[in-house]
């Protein structure tokens, strides 16, 4: 180890200081205290025009770029290396003319000086390994095992791209400037719109061991394997340099890749040649071309009979793979894919991996026969045997009904040592059984539950943003917000009876906790990316389907959204625009608490008043006056007088009294009577009839006070229970809050036999409300096992334990989320 490593190894930052500013506001409220909740966000959305309409939908002139790929790449598996050429056209549709291009070198983020590395805090920002504490507080450091193993394999290994050669296509070298993980190239003559460029590239790396530094992609050893120095699985992603996309919004996307802001790419079609050991098998982005060179004959029919099959067909069966694994070959064999129209291309390859398929026939016009295919060892046993391409398939018959047919002809999961990644046509997936004493396999419930979520999450994501093209570098809510409340409706379609962890229920306490910051903010600033850029959004999404809007208006607007952006590349104001203008609902007082601030729910009802109407007539009044005035608890004095045995005055004199002795106030007069029938005489036709028949009805009449705590604006769920035992749904618009968003009174009107005794708001706990125990009239006790409920649910993670990049899982512990809020960046605990 170099004197340079040896110092990284033991140099690390100890803390961070993470600020936040608000931005000024347009418009500034200087008198009194209201707040706009309903202000329009023209003024914060980016101005329409001919690229981006106003509706939301792509404008007359949008355009977008493309990039096909040629891509010859060898696996070194003794060495773990790739080595590879490509050829890159580079078609520029834009109206602007290009001097040079920018690609993305994500291997370099391992490169000792890199941002990730040498530039960011303590432990790193997004990683996906175990936290480290920098200590603070009088408490010292500590520096996981997990942390100091990533540290040595950084040290002990040549990481990032080693060869780098550009060429044009005369194969005269190109100059190029490495900026940390982007490549300049400069071209020898500048590219003009609606003209194409052909280059070619020469690259090589190292490829990194997984599990050591919690990639996205790498290898993953099985030293117990019966061969000799064990075996691999490699998941090869962000493996080859890859143009930048250039838009109408940012021009050229090259913020440098840090590790949790993924990745936007451009659209185009890969032709590419993967040569391995030959008894390796390969999983990859589009359709093989070559099966006769890769596959035995059986393998070929045993494929074609999935086509057709009711459940999974082994390609490779368990016993193949097995025999696979004992001896190793020093032979190769070349596959061959070719996928048309995506944005990426990811593989995977290992002799380990068993293959099972079965065809889903979706009738699309376009895309009518898909092949679902899972890839796995040994380890992956009958969880991955029963559910992993079943599960591929109800992904596929969930998000096409809210969005569109699946496009591409393959839908693949492949075991590996990532917890969850997606590409087009492929993911990763990382669940597993457990080896017994006795030589068999099994899996918890948890596993059975997180293999099945992750892999409709994952393949959901092949749809967002594989094919809806948003930029999760900048918004990754953009594709997990959305693609966890999609995950979440196809997991409750699968079995509802488990908690999926999306409910609005789930996230109240990370809504009310110090480490938020708006969804609206760049991946790699968020302090929570799980609940931020997942859950909350999803839980927004949720509400705003089955609170909001409804599920009608919701699914016609998302599924146009979707349908709008196929293959496009949206941004957040597409969505919301298209949202609000495809549903005819205004929504921006939604966006603008959700997304654009850190307010939450919490909406407390604080007094219930009944009120009776004034007849005007003294009959009816004045004995109801009575009736209230009766009501009344008597005083303790005079109580105590009464069991004294005390006599009043007047009880010890009635032979000294007068009418107003003989009867109380309420007493009705001539006076009275006349007064009220001259009040009938000077009502109007149409006033008459209204007020005898609002006499007659007599209804009663509540006025139920409100207090927003929270700051979040929302629709309030009232549930009314009358005297007789039923109850009542009620529906109170947002739109209650408009002119007074701290404090509103509501009108309730109920037939005479419907006497209120209670009212609660948010019942069954759909609006993410914070506090329950303030959202019942009259206050009521709270068992225990409620707030139990609802705090292991809570926050911290809200918690999908399931999703969070399923790619992390997250704490659930409400008390490690409050002891967080000072030290947050500690340890990005998303690990």
């Amino acid at each position: 180890m170099n004197n340079r490593n040896f110092r990284r190894l033991l140099t690390l930052a100890f803390a961070i200081t993470v600020s936040a500013t608000a931005s000024a506001s347009a418009v500034k409220q200087t008198k009194g205290d209201f707040e706009d909740k309903f202000r329009q966000m023209e003024e914060i959305l980016p101005t329409p025009n001919v690229y981006r309409a106003a509706t939301g939908e792509p404008g007359e002139k949008y355009w977008q770029q493309k990039v096909d790929y040629k891509i010859k790449v060898k696996l070194n598996e003794e060495k773990r290396r790739l080595d590879a050429t490509q050829n890159i056209t580079y078609k520029n549709n834009s109206p602007h003319t290009l001097k040079y291009l920018w690609m993305q070198l994500e291997q370099n983020k391992y490169h000792d000086d890199s941002i990730a590395e040498a530039g960011t805090a303590f432990a790193g920002i997004g990683r996906r390994g175990p936290a480290t504490s920098a200590g603070g507080n009088g408490k010292p450091a500590k520096l996981s095992l997990g942390e100091l193993r990533r540290q040595q394999f950084l040290a002990d290994n040549e990481l990032g791209y080693d060869v780098l050669a550009v060429r044009n296509s005369k194969d005269r070298p190109l100059k190029i400037t490495v900026v940390g993980t982007n490549l300049r190239i400069d071209l020898d003559r500048p590219l003009k719109p609606g003209k194409t460029v052909e280059f070619e590239m020469d690259f090589g790396f190292n490829i990194v061991e997984e599990d050591a530094v919690s990639a996205r992609a790498g290898y993953e050893h099985f030293p117990d394997d019966a061969r000799e120095g064990g075996n691999d699985i490699f998941l090869l992603a962000q493996w080859f340099p890859r143009l930048h996309a250039f838009t109408d919004y940012e021009g050229w996307h090259n913020k440098e890749f840090i590790g949790r802001g993924e990745f936007t790419l451009e659209f185009g079609d890969y032709e590419v040649e993967i040569t391995v050991p030959a008894d390796h098998i390969v999983s990859s982005t589009g359709e093989l071309d070559n099966p006769r060179d890769v596959l035995t004959s059986t393998q070929r029919k045993r494929l074609e009979e999935a086509k057709n099959a009711k459940r999974p067909v082994f390609v490779v069966t368990a016993e193949e793979a097995l025999e696979n694994e004992k001896e190793g070959t020093t032979k190769s064999k070349t596959w061959r894919f070719e996928a048309e129209n995506v944005r990426d291309f990811a593989w995977a390859s290992s002799r380990k991996f068993m293959w099972d398929a079965k065809g889903y026939d979706q009738g699309g016009k376009d895309q009518p026969f898909v092949m679902a295919m899972s890839f796995y060892p040994k380890e992956g046993g009958d969880l991955w045997k029963k559910y992993s391409t079943e599960a591929i398939v109800h992904t596929m018959e969930v998000y096409s009904r809210f969005s569109f047919d699946y496009p591409y002809p393959t839908a693949q999961s492949v075991n590996g040592p990532v917890g969850g990644m997606e590409y087009p046509m492929i993911t990763f997936n990382g669940p597993r059984t457990k080896l017994q004493d006795d030589g068999s396999r099994t899996y918890t419930q948890a596993e059975k539950r997180f293999l099945i979520g992750v892999v409709i999450h994952e393949i959901g994501h092949i749809y967002f943003p594989m094919i809806v093209n948003s930029d999760e570098r900048q918004w990754t809510w953009m594709d997990e917000g959305l693609n966890s409340f999609l995950d979440a409706v196809a997991c409750r379609e699968w079995d509802p009876t488990i908690p999926w962890g999306v409910e609005p229920r789930y996230i109240t306490s990370y809504m009310k906790s110090n480490v938020q910051v708006p969804i609206m903010t760049q991946s790699d600033s968020v302090l929570r990316l799980g609940p931020n850029a997942y859950s909350k959004p999803a839980a927004a999404l949720n509400i705003l389907r089955e609170v909001v809007l409804g599920r009608e208006l919701f699914d016609y607007a998302f599924k146009e959204y979707s349908q709008r952006w196929k293959y496009k590349r949206p941004t957040p104001s597409d969505f919301f625009r298209t949202m609000e203008e495809a549903s005819g609902v205004d929504l921006d007082w939604f966006w603008t608490g959700w997304f654009y601030t850190t307010d939450h729910v919490d909406i407390s009802v604080d007094g219930v008043y009944k009120l009776r109407m004034d007849t005007k007539n003294p009959d009816i009044d004045m004995a109801r006056m009575r009736d209230i005035e009766n009501d009344k608890p008597q005083a303790l004095f005079l109580k105590k007088n009464e069991e004294a045995g005390m006599k009043t005055w007047l009880e010890s004199n009635p032979d000294v009294s007068d009418f107003y002795d003989e009867n109380d106030r309420f007493t009705v007069t001539n006076k009275e009577r006349n007064k009220y029938n001259s009040f009938l005489k000077g009502l109007k036709p149409w006033e008459k009839r209204v007020f005898e028949r609002a006499v007659a009805e007599d209804k009663n009449y509540y006025v139920i006070e409100f207090n927003n705590l929270g700051g979040l604006v929302m629709p309030i769920l009232l549930q009314l229970e009358y005297a007789d035992g039923t109850k009542e749904d009620r529906y109170i618009p947002a739109e209650i809050w408009r002119r007074s968003p701290k404090h509103v009174k509501k009108l309730v009107v109920t037939d005479k036999e419907k006497e209120i005794v209670s009212v609660v708001v948010d019942p069954t706990w759909d609006t993410a409300d914070v506090n329950n125990e303030n959202n019942m009239y009259p206050r009521r006790i709270i068992p225990s096992r409620v707030e139990a409920y609802k705090y292991k649910r809570s926050a911290t993670g809200a918690s999908r334990d399931i999703m969070q990049d399923i790619k992390t899982k997250l704490k659930t512990d409400e008390d490690k989320d409050k002891k967080k809020t000072e030290s947050e960046s500690e340890s990005e605990t998303e690990a």
